[in-house]
């Protein structure tokens, strides 16, 4: 009788970790919703802009037009940006640099909300197996075209051009790749002197450090040059348009 006991005392220690998580809510099959992998609470009347991740993504190209597109929350009177990153994935995505991420929409699986603004940051193999991706490039192809503004950052170029947006668009990306950019795209109008080009509804960077230029231009486009400089304020950058090597193609 007291082995009996024994076993069924152990049992009950044993059932709250069986039956719960690490935040004491019961496990459900498939629930991907709540704890870790909630989605974001996107406000009403604002701009979705969703940040294309995967492995390997570089941290600046993501990060720069990130905190620049965020920071529009603290600025009155102008049409804030909702972010938030979409992946194929909700579990960790890890950067380059070593960063790991929890992505906001499996864009394979998820209803997304509408993407207003999609921007897509470098990733370490964007010049090669990433474009054999074909879930990924349809998703970049679909999304843009419905999207008001597509941007990439980088090598995120050779995404838009593989997915055929750039067909009839000037555009640029890393500076030390514009040779193997023409070379897999060479019917694409390329320019190598500028850190951005803004064609239509298409803004494509060199990336890097300057990621944070395209994205503060976009908000020139959007907000006008004082809102743009107050952002650029806030995170400690010279911002005047007029000295930014850029090209726009009217």
């Amino acid at each position: 009788m007291r082995t009996i006991i024994n076993i069924a005392f152990s049992l009950f220690l044993l059932f709250p970790l069986i039956s719960c998580n690490s935040d004491g809510k019961e496990n459900t099959e498939g629930d991907n919703l709540t704890g870790k992998y909630a989605h974001p609470d996107l406000k009403p009347g604002r701009y979705n802009v969703a940040f294309l991740i995967m492995d390997g993504t570089f941290n600046t190209e993501f990060t720069a037009p990130y905190d620049i597109f965020q920071h529009t929350v603290f600025r009155d009177s102008i049409k804030a940006m909702n972010v938030f990153t979409v992946a194929n994935t909700l579990d960790p995505v890890t950067t380059f640099e070593g960063v790991r991420i929890l992505p906001d929409f499996d864009y394979t699986k998820d209803s997304l909300p509408k993407i207003d603004i999609l921007v897509v940051p470098s990733a370490e193999h964007h010049l090669d197996t990433d474009l054999q991706d074909s879930t990924m490039i349809n998703f970049v192809r679909n999304t843009a075209e419905k999207a008001q503004w597509v941007t990439s950052h980088c090598d995120g170029a050779f995404v838009l051009a593989q997915a055929g947006l750039l067909d009839s668009v000037t555009s640029t990306t890393f500076p030390s790749d514009i040779e193997t950019y023409k070379a897999r795209f060479p019917d694409l109008e390329v320019v190598s002197d500028v850190l951005f080009v803004h064609d239509g509804k298409f803004i494509t960077s060199a990336g890097g450090a300057k990621s944070f230029e395209a994205a503060l231009y976009l908000c020139e486009v959007l907000y006008g040059p004082e809102i743009a400089r107050d952002l650029a304020g806030g995170l400690v950058i010279d911002w005047n348009l007029e000295t930014v090597p850029h090209l726009r193609v009217e």
